[in-house]
């Protein structure tokens, strides 16, 4: 965190002077490290046997918030008794189809209860296309494709919906009850198996153990942060379950102090997501619908709102949104343009899509603000996807990598691509950056914070608003006399923001007014509880409703820290509704008392009638804890006084996932796709449900193979910016780590001659690069599965452009996704390292070549064989 979020960091160390004990756990020592309390390195990988033996800790000694877990998780629920565990049947939960790689997840419900698995309606109909019942269509939209449009992509927020009641058991003794199949499951996760699969000593375990229960319960929080270490796994979403299970069971969810923060990217990774960027699903984490089960607005709603929870108001949420976008014409007459919004066919995200450059189907594609071509994995993969296409459009502040792979990328080097061969037509046009242009960032702790033009971009470079705005209004000129019905969606948007100056640049504040939406009064809505489904509201993103109450830009609020409370309400804006922690109710016992007066922060004032406290009540602020639900009831009205989890559609945290996951409904360890060693829990290697796609360009070694006997990982440099293009074109920030390098231990360095300063080549199944060495203590040999395990430290920021230049790490690594939101496998993968700089042109591909044969790695796959798992 100090290494990579170093603003947010300043925080930590604050904690630090009161203090808060730090731990940092990573396999490498760093600048966090070196501020912290407590650093456990751990072998890349294995976070789910750490943090697994910390819940099996809590559970066998008993150290969970009990009250808390009671009434606040699903814990006393009971399961179905068809359900089977990992621990049952060697690795894989109850329901996993081998042919599809795909879980039937009706035996992980609750007794009693049906959790409406939208996309499970989604994978049946898939399942008959596959089968060939529905000819043309399924040549049309491929049945394999949509069927992974997995279970995972079609939820919002809240999950699935959960219907009927589940038997429950509050004593929490019943052997089917979540809480006894939760202890079942981590009673194998032991400090002797964190110390025998992580390599960190049981004695370090304990204090860290120790350390974490000690400060939860009624009187104290912890808090969890992650970012990209955790994420970036082929059980990356596992990761984070296992972590909320972990605060869950101590209660550190929605309470002062407690949480799990993942740290997002400095230029508003949040806001994305929340807008969104993702391509399985629209503005405020409403589901995309998908192709072949939502043909109108009341199918969509139906499959995916749920009846209980805040998700049971999704339709006026969605009809607030395509009011926004196609305003008066948006009508319940004709369903509110419902049919005009893209639709999943199945996995459209980014590394399928390269998959789909290589093969021909993508013809065109934009490059908004990231570098694949090293910031992404396998980057001669990427590379590869970009040469095969038609034309590429790239927005970015300098010409980098993926807009000149075509000049002077490896690949040309090595002979694999010739310019004048490249069919690829290139389009650079260049950004402004966030001082020339006016805007919000939404950062780590969902807080919207303007910021204002400080100068003008220079030369042709052009705001992200300024270019959208322009290109729509110029593709709506050109389309202004079509009679096609597929351009009516372009030119009935409402696209009339103001703009001024001599750029015409578009109002920001106009649209982020937009983004909050107004009522049937044309007056700008406070509050996304205004919204209705009946066409009288509009709202760009639900969740940002408020944010321009009163004609007001509240993410400008800058009113000083000393001049309010600590909660500090008046800097910036918080979604959804100004709100600091979420589900804050939680902070409250169920009878609304705070759970100590040490941690009040939110609470029932009987006199007033009324939640109150230091935040916004993450509640409804009338609704007495003692409220019971009548029969009927739907939406927030069927949650409890005593439900503070109010977008779960039971309103209480699950430490069992009954549906709305890929790969399992409880974390369990899987190895990495490429380890250095096998699975000692299970006879199942690898996550089942992961994604991996075995061709020429992105081979993957075998487990515990000789040939690439070492284990890698990558990271990031304060002193750099993600794929580089925004530090290594500075000459000062390239001064301060002006070459690529390769961090190993002594040890390492001695068993393989690697000299301090010296050049190193790591060579995998898909490149080799050249790096600096650099030994040092900061990486240490770790003693895994009774033998010594190295691991070798590499920062991914470099390229061939630029004042500092050098290999991309990412060219190492293959392309392997986890099932639920197909992010790559980044931090966790083999290798093998060796004195001396790598060769040059057709001698590298003899050099990886000659690796893969000694793997016994075959040279030639059809594009779609071995697609699967472990």
């Amino acid at each position: 965190m100090a290494e990579c979020h170093p603003v947010g960091f300043q925080w930590v160390m604050e904690a630090k002077e009161r203090g808060a004990t730090i731990i940092n756990v990573d396999p490498r020592f760093t600048r966090t490290s070196a501020l912290a309390d407590v650093h456990v390195p751990l072998r890349a990988g294995t976070d789910i046997v750490f943090l697994g033996a910390l819940i099996n800790h809590v559970l066998s000694n008993d150290k969970d918030f009990r009250e808390y877990v009671v009434a606040y998780t699903n814990a006393p629920a009971i399961l179905r008794e068809d359900f089977a565990d990992t621990e049952d049947l060697d690795g894989l939960f109850s329901g996993f189809d081998p042919e599809s790689r795909h879980y039937e997840t009706s035996s992980w419900m609750y007794e009693g209860a049906q959790i409406s698995a939208a996309a499970g309606d989604r994978d049946r109909w898939t399942a008959a296309e596959d089968e060939g019942e529905q000819g043309t269509a399924a040549q049309q939209h491929g049945g394999r494709e949509a069927h992974e449009a997995s279970r995972a992509q079609s939820y919002g927020a809240g999950g699935p919906a959960v219907s009927g009641k589940a038997a429950m058991d509050p004593t929490l003794r019943h052997p089917r009850c979540v809480y006894q199949v939760l202890k079942r499951h981590f009673a194998r996760y032991t400090p002797e198996l964190v110390e025998d699969v992580c390599g960190v000593p049981r004695e370090l375990f304990a204090r860290v153990a120790e350390a974490i229960t000690a400060n939860s319960g009624r009187e104290r929080t912890t808090a969890l942060c992650y970012s990209v270490g955790w994420t970036q796994h082929t059980v990356g979403v596992q990761y984070i379950r296992t972590a909320s299970i972990l605060q869950a069971l101590l209660g550190n969810i929605g309470r002062p102090g407690g949480g799990i923060m993942a740290l997002r990217g400095h230029a508003s990774i949040q806001g994305s997501s929340d807008v969104p960027t993702l391509f399985d699903l629209l503005p405020g984490y409403i589901p995309m619908p998908h192709a072949h089960q939502h043909e109108n607005l009341d199918a969509f709603v139906a499959a995916d709102s749920g009846t209980t929870g805040f998700w049971g108001n999704m339709r006026a949420y969605l009809v607030s949104l395509l009011k926004a976008w196609w305003g008066e014409g948006a009508t319940a007459e004709n369903d509110y343009r419902f049919d005009w919004l893209p639709r999943l066919t199945g996995d459209h995200g980014t590394y399928r899509t390269v998959l789909n450059q290589l093969s021909g189907e993508c013809k065109g594609y934009f490059l908004v603000g990231e570098n694949p071509a090293v910031g992404s994995a396998n980057g001669k993969l990427q590379r590869l996807g970009m040469a095969n296409l038609d034309w590429l459009v790239v927005r970015d502040l300098r010409l980098i990598e993926s807009a000149t792979f075509w000049l002077d990328g490896p690949e040309i080097e090595t002979g694999e691509l010739r310019t004048e061969e490249i069919p690829t037509e290139v389009f650079f046009l260049p950004a402004a950056a966030h001082t020339e242009k006016d805007g919000s960032f939404t950062n780590t702790q969902r807080l919207l914070q303007w910021h204002d033009t400080a100068v003008t971009p220079p030369g042709d470079a052009r705001s992200d608003l300024w270019f959208y705005h322009h290109l729509g209004r110029i593709i709506r000129e050109k389309l202004a006399g079509s009679t096609e019905p597929r351009d009516r969606p372009l030119l009935d948007l409402t696209w009339d923001y103001p703009t001024s100056g001599p750029l015409a640049e578009p109002s920001a504040d106009a649209v982020l007014a937009e983004i909050n939406g107004y009522g049937q009064d044309g007056q700008p809505l406070s509050s996304y509880t205004q919204l209705r489904d009946d066409g009288s509201t509009s709202c760009g993103v639900w969740i940002y409703c408020g944010v321009h109450a009163d004609g007001h830009n509240h993410a400008a609020n800058r009113r000083p820290g000393d001049e309010q409370s600590r909660v500090a309400p008046d800097w910036g804006w918080a979604w959804p509704a100004n709100r600091r922690i979420l589900y804050n109710r939680a902070s409250a016992d169920p009878e609304g008392r705070p759970w100590s007066e040490r941690k009040r922060y939110v609470w029932w004032d009987a006199g007033q009638g009324r939640w109150t406290g230091e935040d916004v009540p993450d509640f409804e602020a009338d609704k007495p804890p003692d409220y019971r639900p009548p029969p009927g009831a739907r939406a927030q009205d069927a949650l409890a006084g005593t439900d503070p989890f109010i977008m779960q559609s039971d309103g209480r945290a699950w430490l069992f996932a009954p549906a709305g996951l890929a790969d399992g409904p409880l974390p369990a360890h899987y190895e990495p796709y490429e380890s250095p060693v096998d699975n000692p829990l299970y006879g199942r290697q690898t996550n089942p449900a992961l994604q991996a796609y075995d061709r020429p360009a992105n081979r993957y070694h075998p487990a515990c193979s000789e040939v690439y006997p070492y284990a890698f990982t990558t990271f990031r440099l304060t002193e750099h910016h993600t794929a580089g293009g925004m530090s290594r074109t500075l000459p000062y920030l390239s001064e301060l780590q002006p070459e690529f390098f390769c961090e190993v231990s002594p040890e390492l360095a001695a068993e393989r001659g690697l000299e301090h300063l010296g050049w190193a080549t790591i060579t995998t199944a898909r490149t080799a690069v050249e790096a600096r060495v650099l030994v040092t203590d900061r990486i240490r040999p770790l003693r895994v599965r009774g033998r010594t395990i190295h691991q070798v430290g590499l920062p991914y920021h470099w390229g061939p452009n630029g004042l500092s230049t050098g290999d991309s790490a990412n060219d190492l690594l293959s392309v392997v996704l986890d099932p639920n939101v197909r992010i790559q496998e980044s931090k966790a993968a083999t290798c093998d390292i060796r004195p001396g700089r790598r060769p040059r042109g057709p001698a590298l591909r003899a050099h990886v070549a000659a690796y893969r044969r000694r793997a016994g790695l075959p040279e030639d796959t059809p594009p779609d064989a071995g697609e699967g798992q472990r």
